[in-house]
């Protein structure tokens, strides 16, 4: 009795997985849009603190970065290519901690407080939850999947 009652939470509760990657996929999609509109819409603002930051090609990687982000957080947001596209945006989150964040890269064992207060980590953090679990039910992917890539059965 008592592992069918805990069988039966474990499927009621895995109904929240779409739903909970949905949420994500739509906060932290606008998220990364918007810091990357952000570093497009001010391109000269972005390459100059590249450039503090002694990031080579500092114009390029500007834009490298807030294309990355911007495009990547509308299919982020979207659930399109997101097993895909979510790989860009995590190590452009790696490059934001390497360089802008490399004290809390650096504190990452010492002091992890430093590290997961640092802006980089809940925006590597959602991108590596839909890396590793998907976009969910509620995306573009799964629709495409579902629409073009299903099993065709004969009778």
């Amino acid at each position: 009795m008592l592992v069918s009652l805990y069988n039966c939470w474990v499927k009621a509760i895995s109904c929240l997985q779409s739903p909970l990657l949905l949420v994500i996929r739509l906060y932290w999609g606008w998220q990364f849009f918007e810091t990357g509109k952000g570093k497009l819409m001010n391109l000269d603002r972005t390459a100059g603190f590249f450039e503090h930051l002694h990031i080579p090609l500092p114009h390029l990687n500007a834009i490298m970065a807030g294309s990355t982000e911007c495009f990547g957080g509308l299919c982020l947001l979207l659930g399109l290519g997101s097993r895909v596209l979510t790989v860009p945006l995590i190590f452009t989150m790696w490059i934001a901690y390497a360089t802008a964040e490399s004290d809390a890269l650096h504190a990452i064992f010492s002091d992890p407080d430093k590290f997961v207060t640092a802006a980089p980590f809940e925006f590597m953090l959602a991108a590596i939850i839909v890396l590793v679990f998907g976009p969910g039910k509620f995306s573009l992917d799964y629709l495409i999947g579902r629409t073009y890539f299903r099993k065709k059965t004969t009778a």
